[in-house]
């Protein structure tokens, strides 16, 4: 089986990030991760986000782009972001819309940016939350999104959030996802303690979430998210990635 490296999602730190970025990346790089999914509207310069990354040894992953970063001129700044950080994957982490029109709309335009990308070999993807499970005129507005995207468009899958809005993560990663799960978000997740639990604690099928990406899934990261404060969030994401060394041994 092919070996797939272990980021972290930056929103998971994003506090110990804001008050210290290059002691909380050495922090993680300690840890044993080897590569880092940024998120949200840059709080620093191309040049600074690049040096974080050369002093620490950690490869950007990927990067969680609101969807107005990607619209008329913000686009090419985007796009030199991300060419100075050595990332190929922007995945918007967020979008909502009140009708089916709406969200076939987006994946249209979602579409007209994956094309844009592609000359820089780039790729756009689309990360769920639980509401995109939710039907809207008897359809899921995650099922109407992907309907109309193109398969460039990346399907970054968060585990988590997937269960919590009440889907069948195997049957979600089967159904749609082969060959387009490039990155996947390790987020854990209970019916009784929702998402307090660590990674393996939890009740997401992690031997055949692991399986799939190791297979049909084509996957090249593992990102690893938690998003719940019980926990000091430095410690939290470090027990995760060791639950999941633990259960690829």
């Amino acid at each position: 089986m092919s070996y797939i490296p272990v980021a972290v999602e930056m929103y998971s730190v994003r506090k110990e990030f804001s008050d210290n970025p290059l002691k909380t990346m050495q922090a993680l790089k300690t840890m044993g991760y080897e590569g880092v999914e940024f998120a949200g509207t840059p709080q620093y310069s191309n040049d600074f986000y690049a040096a974080l990354l050369k002093e620490t040894g950690l490869v950007c992953c990927g990067w969680h782009t609101p969807w107005n970063l990607f619209q008329g001129d913000a686009l090419e700044e985007t796009i030199q972001r991300n060419l100075a950080v050595g990332n190929k994957y922007l995945i918007v982490p967020w979008f909502q819309a009140p009708t089916l029109e709406g969200w076939k709309e987006f994946g249209r335009q979602v579409n007209d940016v994956a094309a844009k990308l592609a000359k820089y070999g780039m790729r756009i993807g689309y990360h769920n939350h639980a509401h995109d499970f939710a039907p809207l005129d008897g359809v899921r507005t995650w099922d109407t999104f992907f309907s109309v995207t193109d398969p460039r468009v990346l399907i970054q899958v968060d585990t988590g959030n997937a269960v919590a809005g009440g889907a069948d993560i195997m049957a979600e990663l089967n159904g749609k996802c082969a060959g387009r799960a490039k990155t996947i978000h390790l987020k854990p997740y209970s019916q009784a303690r929702q998402f307090e639990p660590m990674i393996g604690e939890d009740e997401c099928p992690w031997k055949e979430i692991f399986a799939f990406c190791q297979t049909q899934g084509d996957t090249e990261w593992y990102v690893i998210e938690y998003e719940c404060e019980v926990y000091p969030a430095l410690e939290a994401v470090e027990k995760c990635l060791k639950a999941v060394r633990a259960m690829q041994a």
